[in-house]
């Protein structure tokens, strides 16, 4: 599995996502640029220029028309994919730390920064795709989640509730309408949650942890249904679609590691079999910790991020693809 690197950013990197279509992967980093790149040779395709601060995030629409980005300049901003133009700009009081489209791209929700004598915030915009340039400067709904702030989030299958992840380790469901939590795990992780990646039929999600594990959660009860213990902090996971595999990334803090091995600085992307909870192997190559793990919408390739600056695409070989991960049993997906 010879891995394409993809060197357009100067600092670590933040996250990486796919479009629908898997064409395309975008990537954000903290030297406030965002990058397009051809998901198949690596080819960069375009930059997003307008940040004066960290990119935190990013997500695409599932037409690949829009995208949208949040940043440590107190910005979230919506762009244009094919010509890279910044269609409109919202502005906060403090940055902007994750952003996610719903189903059909229709709305957006975005969570800010407890910082400051502010308080975390979760607001969700409309978006106009009939007029991008003209959207609303004020967000449909607005709430502060009580307790610990949120650090990830994503729309679900229920019109109007959204999942969260939060800094204490528990998951939850808002109604972002009345701003009301309806439900919660509080004991999903024992520290902050540093990912949340859901299902393509948005039944069941993946959350990462600094507590050193990952955990598969139905969405509907929030009961942890599988967890995935590693002994370094994990900074993002990722579910593998068509096989029973879920990737981990992540490594110990930099400070930590500069007098160790690479090997004990545990910067390798894990495989996890998804039903049995055992590890199936590991793919080395960055220099720091992972901070961000994507897979190709078809299951046939992955990207992950790290502080060292680059991207690695990885397209998996024929040996992936004739594994029976089940033994003899076919699945039918």
């Amino acid at each position: 599995m010879r891995p394409i690197l993809l060197q357009g950013h100067e600092r670590s990197l933040t996250q990486i996502k796919f479009n629908a279509e898997g064409d395309l992967l975008f990537s954000c980093s903290k030297d406030s640029v965002i990058n397009v790149w051809y998901s198949h040779n690596g080819e960069r395709l375009g930059t997003y220029d307008g940040h004066n601060g960290a990119v935190w995030t990013v997500d695409v629409d599932p037409q690949t028309e829009l995208m949208i980005s949040g940043s440590a300049d107190n910005a979230l901003k919506l762009w244009q994919v094919s010509t890279g133009k910044c269609l409109f700009t919202w502005e906060f009081p403090t940055a902007v730390k994750r952003v996610a489209f719903n189903d059909d791209g229709t709305q957006v929700v975005c969570i800010t920064e407890q910082r400051m004598g502010y308080q975390c915030a979760i607001r969700v915009f409309d978006i106009n795709r009939a007029e991008p340039t003209k959207q609303s400067k004020e967000p449909l709904y607005m709430f502060n989640p009580i307790g610990s702030k949120a650090t990830v989030c994503a729309f679900t299958n229920t019109p109007d509730v959204i999942i969260t992840g939060h800094e204490s380790g528990k998951i939850a469901l808002f109604n972002v309408k009345s701003g009301d939590e309806i439900d919660n795990n509080e004991r999903a992780h024992g520290d902050v949650i540093t990912d949340l990646q859901i299902s393509k039929d948005r039944t069941y999600c993946i959350t990462s942890s600094k507590d050193k594990s990952a955990r598969i959660h139905d969405i509907k009860n929030l009961m942890s249904i599988k967890t995935f213990t590693t002994e370094t902090p994990l900074n993002s996971a990722a579910l593998a679609p068509g096989k029973p595999y879920v990737l981990l990334g992540g490594g110990q803090e930099a400070m930590s590691v500069t007098t160790t091995s690479l090997r004990q600085g545990k910067f390798e992307t894990r495989f996890w079999h998804k039903v049995l909870e055992e590890e199936v192997g590991r793919v080395k190559g960055h220099f720091g910790p992972i901070n961000t793990i994507a897979v190709h919408p078809a299951g046939t390739a992955y990207a992950s991020g790290g502080e060292d600056g680059f991207v690695r695409v990885h397209h998996f070989d024929e040996s992936y693809f004739r594994a029976k991960p089940y033994g003899d049993l076919e699945i039918i997906e």
